[in-house]
């Protein structure tokens, strides 16, 4: 069973900065497919970024393109999101998920992500 915790949420202007972390327990298996989502109110979830816990391809949405980067701590069993240059519309409820079972790099599709963090508020002012 994987569990993944959520942090480092919360109020920033645009412009600025917030990194956000989700811990990973119950596995450290390194094919692990692990990504962020984002959900707005009234909005559909979108896959932000995602990358396998043991490197390679990285996936970007393109709004995020230049402005966020995925990264993991193999050490910690932690993955990050460094997110720069925020906008008013990355307003959302951020989600960490994973999946232990292959899913074709590049991609970042709800549906294919089995597990699920509660997630983590990122509120972004203009």
């Amino acid at each position: 069973q994987v569990q993944l915790m959520e942090s480092g949420g919360g109020s920033v202007q645009a412009g600025g900065s917030l990194r956000l972390s989700c811990a990973r327990s119950g596995t450290t298996y390194s094919s692990t497919y692990i990504g962020w989502f984002r959900q707005a109110p009234g909005k559909e979830r979108e896959g932000v970024a995602a990358i396998y816990f043991g490197g390679g391809t990285t996936y970007y949405a393109d709004s995020v393109k230049g402005r966020f980067t995925i990264s993991r701590d193999n050490a910690k069993n932690t993955l990050y999101l460094q997110m720069n240059s925020l906008k008013p519309e990355d307003t959302a409820m951020y989600y960490c998920a994973a999946e232990l079972t292959w899913v074709v790099a590049d991609t970042c599709r709800g549906s294919d992500f089995g597990y699920w963090g509660q997630g983590t508020q990122v509120t972004v002012s203009s």
